[in-house]
């Protein structure tokens, strides 16, 4: 357990596993421990790093909003408080979203980059449905157990048993965020954008999105896997928002497939490959 000082925010981290340095980056409102299903199969392999954006978890709770490039010096930070120089991005949802900016930002800190059911923002993003938009609007003004069942419809597959969801919400439940600290990150996702930017990532990057996500479309995906140069797309059948519960085992050997590459080799294909997992 640490923390960093940043911007005038303390930042919880943490790290566990060794090898090539691997950052974890969550989304909107979410604390690391919702890596759970994935940290312990990647820290078999790899040195994670995990931290809690600002507002979150054990980080504090500063005034916002929290702009995406504050939260990525957030995680800079991070890997400064290590002592590593580059480090592997996971970003999902507004973590990808981090991650953008971070290799935007501090290009040669990035070994590769993987973006998981995240967009590039602008007026080029695929919009979620009016429904989903409303339920991420609103949900500051519900208790922390209404937010977390309204999101489900538009987070989970529909095949995905209950007892998974109601797994992923038990971790987060000791975390629920303060209503301020969701405002000021959805302010800072809502006023971002880095499509115009995304040709100036240079390093390899993967691309993962579930075929199903009703919150962040599967089209933004593809938009992404298409601006930067290089990029491998892949898209998860019967997977939505959170592909890594929905999907779990299928996701992982995607993940760690492209990781095991980038370890093992010193640059990447050229070339755009587009791909589709089968379950």
């Amino acid at each position: 357990m640490a923390f960093v000082e940043n911007q005038g925010a303390r930042i919880y981290w943490d790290e566990q596993g060794q090898g090539e340095p691997v950052l974890l980056i969550m989304g909107l409102a979410y604390p690391s421990q919702m890596w759970y299903r994935t940290r312990p199969v990647f820290a078999s392999r790899y040195r994670t790093l995990a931290l809690d954006n600002r507002g979150v978890g054990r980080s504090e709770v500063p005034l916002g909003p929290y702009p995406i490039a504050l939260m990525a010096s957030d995680a800079a930070a991070v890997l400064d408080a290590a002592g590593i120089e580059s480090a592997h991005l996971f970003g999902v949802s507004m973590g990808g979203m981090i991650a953008q900016e971070f290799a935007l930002q501090y290009p040669k800190r990035v070994l590769s980059l993987i973006l998981g059911c995240t967009a590039a923002g602008g007026p080029t993003a695929v919009r979620a449905e009016p429904e989903a938009v409303e339920m991420l609007r609103t949900r500051d003004k519900m208790s922390p157990e209404q937010a977390a069942e309204a999101s489900v419809p538009f987070i989970y597959d529909s095949t995905t048993p209950r007892e998974r969801v109601d797994e992923d919400i038990a971790i987060r439940r000791p975390w629920f965020p303060r209503p301020e600290a969701y405002t000021a990150q959805l302010q800072g996702i809502l006023a971002w954008e880095a499509y115009s930017r995304l040709s100036g990532i240079a390093v390899p990057t993967l691309v993962i999105h579930g075929e199903s996500d009703r919150l962040v479309p599967p089209g933004n995906g593809k938009l992404i896997a298409e601006r930067i140069p290089g990029a491998k797309l892949v898209m998860i059948p019967q997977a939505s928002h959170l592909f890594l519960t929905d999907q779990t085992e299928v996701s992982h050997h995607a993940i760690l497939q492209f990781l095991n590459e980038q370890a093992g080799s010193a640059g990447s294909d050229a070339g755009s490959e587009k791909e589709k997992v089968s379950c």
